[in-house]
């Protein structure tokens, strides 16, 4: 698997267990990410370009992706790896969860990415260099906690 540079880690307290919070974790990531329209899709090259698979279900590499993001790692409940790219950059979304305790636990997201070419170097301007990606993967988590 292609080894891809880091970019940051986030991570989010939970009063939950971790069995919990995979299933929020889940179901969050299908909700928000699934619904990407077959144009944005095309139009983004997205690979993976559509939804496979339940995510209600056990999640396993080959068998679900959501627009964008494919699964490659899943290791119910510890740790749920995504990997995916379009057209400006190659990336990977690993989430782990860390036990802190009978009903909480701590949710990790952590991101790599490459960013290919000048369109590239463009497109991680505007997402890391403006501060973007820093807003949107804390909103992320904390979504997943509520859900939990």
């Amino acid at each position: 698997m292609e080894q891809l540079s880091y970019i940051d880690e986030h991570s989010i307290s939970v009063r939950a267990t971790r069995e919990r919070v995979w299933l929020a974790l889940a179901s969050v990531l299908r909700r928000d990410f699934g619904g990407a329209p077959a144009r944005l899709s095309s139009v983004w090259r997205l690979e993976p370009s559509k939804v496979s698979g339940d995510w209600r279900e056990t999640l396993r590499p080959g068998d679900h992706a959501i627009p964008g993001f494919a699964v490659v790692e899943a290791d119910f409940p510890q740790r749920l790896t995504l990997r995916g790219g379009h057209r400006f950059s190659r990336y990977e979304l690993m989430f782990e969860l860390d036990s802190a305790g009978e009903e909480a636990c701590v949710l990790r997201a952590r991101s790599s990415a490459e960013f290919p070419g000048p369109a590239g170097r463009a497109y991680r301007a505007a997402v890391i260099g403006s501060g973007a990606h820093r807003l949107l993967v804390p909103r992320l988590l904390r979504r997943i906690a509520r859900r939990a």
